[in-house]
């Protein structure tokens, strides 16, 4: 079964794979790297037609994209010149995954200090054996 983005995606020749629908009905695809971007753009040109001010009705329109890159340097470009609120989601999967968002205007740690060695969510991540507690009195 294919989704109204898939769809849309298959009739203007965009490569990506349907990777069906989640448990509440939402559709997921997998695109690749280098059209990251595009289809971002594409979502974003579909949900503002979706949601003109026009149409009588409120339509929701959710959707799933995964962008796979390599874990030994996991680059991704930004979208924060798409959607300006995704300032903290970048940041928080830099800090995080060690995940690099290109073109992001202020990509650095927001939970962790700036001192910190390493990824703390990533799966190869080995935790310190101490850690220094500063100002604690």
């Amino acid at each position: 079964m294919q989704g109204n983005l898939s769809a849309w995606l298959v009739k203007h020749a965009l490569i990506h794979r349907s990777l069906g629908f989640d448990y509440q009905g939402i559709e997921t695809l997998q695109i690749k790297l280098g059209d990251w971007h595009s289809i971002v753009v594409i979502y974003m040109y579909m949900v503002t037609i979706i949601s003109a001010p026009n149409v009588p009705m409120i339509i929701e329109y959710e959707v799933c994209i995964k962008v796979f890159s390599p874990r030994k340097d996991p680059r991704i470009p930004s979208v924060f010149w798409v959607w300006k609120s995704v300032d903290f989601q970048e940041r928080e999967s830099y800090d995080m995954l060690g995940i690099s968002y290109d073109n992001h205007p202020r990509l650095k740690r927001i939970l962790m200090p700036e001192s910190w060695i390493g990824w703390p969510l990533r799966k190869d991540y080995i935790a310190p054996n101490f850690y220094e507690i500063q100002d604690a009195h």
